[in-house]
C-alpha cells in the first residue's frame, strides 16, 4: 500500500475515533467505560477497504444508544457495544473465541481509573488461564465446542439443499477451529483470514486438518460435503480424546465416590431389564439399556469405574443377550466395591432395614 494511501486511512480513522469520543464525553460520560481498537488496524493486517473495529464497553444500558452502522467512502462500519457481564466476562473465562478483543485491546478512551482497573482484572484473569498447562480446563472448553460441532454435523446430515448443507458444514468448521484453539489453551490473535496460519503453529492439531478443511469447503455435492465433514470432525474428536488420555489423569474409584452408585444402578435398571426380557418387550428393553449405558458412562467419567459397552450385545431377536451383558457389567461394577472395601447396602427384611436406617453409624 502506498504511503499516501496509508496515511489517508490513518487520518480518516483518527477523525472517526475523535468523533466517537467527543460524542461519548458529551452524551454518555457515565454510560460508556472503555473504547478500544482491535481488528486489522490494531494488528497491521489491513487493506484499503478495511473497516475500523472498535470495542465499546458499556457501564449502563443507555450506552447502547451510541451504536451506529453506516457506510463511508464505500466502507461499512459497525459501531457496536459490549457489556461487562456478558461478552467481557466470557472472554476473561476463555469461553469466547474473541479473547484478543480483551487482551490485545488498544485503549483509546477510558472514563475513569476504576474502569481501567476493572478491565485489567478481566485481562489478568484471562492471562492466568492462558498461562496454565494444557489440561482438564482447556480440554473441557474444547469439549463444549465439539458438542456444538456435532449438532451442526447432525443438521448437515438432514439437509437436502446444497446451500443449507454448506452453511451447516461452515458452522461446524467454526466450532472445530475454536475447539482446536482451546485444545492448545491459546486464542486467535488475528482475523478469520489468518486462522489456518495460526493453527499451523500449534502443538496439537488434528491429523491432516488443513487438507481435510480444504476438501470440505471444495466439496461440490451434499454427499461429498457430508463425507468430508465427517472426516474432519472425526479427526478433531480423535485428537481431543487422545489429549484427554495423555494429559488428564483418570479418576480413581474411592469408597467415598463409589458409595451408593451400585445400589442406584440396581435400583434404576436391574429389574427393568429382567422384566423386559421376560415379557419380550423390545422397546422397553432397548430404552432401559440406553439408560443403563448412560449411567455407566457417567460413572466411568466421574468416578473412574471401568467402561462398558452394553449395546453391542443388544439383539432385538434375543433379548437374553442384552440381559446377560448387563448382569455381567453389574457384577464387574460390584467388584469395584470389593476393591475399596464397600459392601452393597442390601437387606432381606424390612425389620433389618428399619434398624439400619434408624440407627445410622
Amino acid at each position: 500500500m502506498e504511503t499516501q494511501t496509508k496515511q489517508a486511512l490513518m487520518d480518516k480513522n483518527q477523525k472517526l475515533i475523535d468523533m466517537i469520543i467527543e460524542r461519548v464525553k458529551r452524551d454518555f460520560p457515565k454510560d460508556i467505560a472503555i473504547i478500544g481498537l482491535t481488528g486489522s488496524f490494531a494488528t497491521g493486517d489491513y487493506h484499503e477497504k478495511s473497516d475500523l473495529d472498535l470495542i465499546i464497553i458499556n457501564n449502563t444500558e443507555r450506552g447502547w444508544e451510541i451504536a451506529e452502522t453506516f457506510i463511508l467512502d464505500g466502507v461499512g462500519y459497525d459501531i457496536y457495544c459490549t457489556e461487562w457481564h456478558v461478552r467481557v466476562e466470557n472472554e476473561a473465562n476463555l469461553e469466547s473465541p474473541m479473547v484478543s478483543h480483551l487482551l490485545d485491546l488498544q485503549i483509546l478512551y477510558c472514563a475513569s481509573p476504576e474502569d481501567a482497573e476493572r478491565l485489567q482484572r478481566y485481562q489478568q484473569r484471562a492471562r492466568k488461564r492462558l498461562s496454565e498447562p494444557i489440561g482438564a480446563d482447556c480440554l473441557g472448553r474444547a469439549a463444549k465446542n465439539l458438542e456444538h460441532a456435532k449438532q451442526s454435523f447432525a443438521q448437515l446430515m438432514l439437509e437436502e439443499a446444497i446451500g443449507k448443507a454448506r452453511y451447516a458444514a461452515g458452522l461446524m468448521l467454526y466450532d472445530l477451529f475454536n475447539a482446536v484453539v482451546s485444545m492448545n489453551n491459546t486464542y486467535i490473535k488475528r482475523g478469520v483470514k489468518r486462522y489456518l496460519e495460526e493453527i499451523r503453529t500449534y502443538s496439537y492439531v488434528p491429523k491432516d486438518f488443513e487438507t481435510l478443511y480444504y476438501a470440505l469447503i471444495q466439496a461440490q455435492t451434499i454427499p461429498d460435503i457430508q463425507e468430508e465433514a465427517k472426516a474432519i470432525l472425526k479427526a478433531t474428536l480423535a485428537l481431543h480424546e487422545s489429549m484427554l488420555q495423555e494429559l488428564v489423569p483418570r479418576p480413581q474409584p474411592t469408597s467415598d465416590h463409589l458409595k451408593g452408585t451400585y445400589e442406584e444402578l440396581f435400583c434404576n435398571y436391574h429389574n427393568k431389564i429382567i422384566q423386559s426380557t421376560q415379557k419380550q418387550d423390545v422397546s422397553y428393553a432397548f430404552l432401559t439399556m440406553i439408560g443403563a449405558q448412560a449411567y455407566l458412562d457417567e460413572m466411568t467419567q466421574e468416578v473412574g469405574t471401568p467402561a462398558f459397552d452394553l449395546l453391542q450385545a443388544f439383539d432385538p431377536e434375543d433379548l437374553t443377550k442384552g440381559e446377560a451383558a448387563f448382569l455381567q457389567a453389574e457384577e464387574k461394577y460390584k467388584a469395584e466395591y470389593d476393591k475399596v472395601g464397600l459392601t452393597v447396602n442390601t437387606f432381606d427384611t424390612l425389620e433389618e432395614l428399619y434398624r439400619h436406617f434408624m440407627n445410622p453409624a
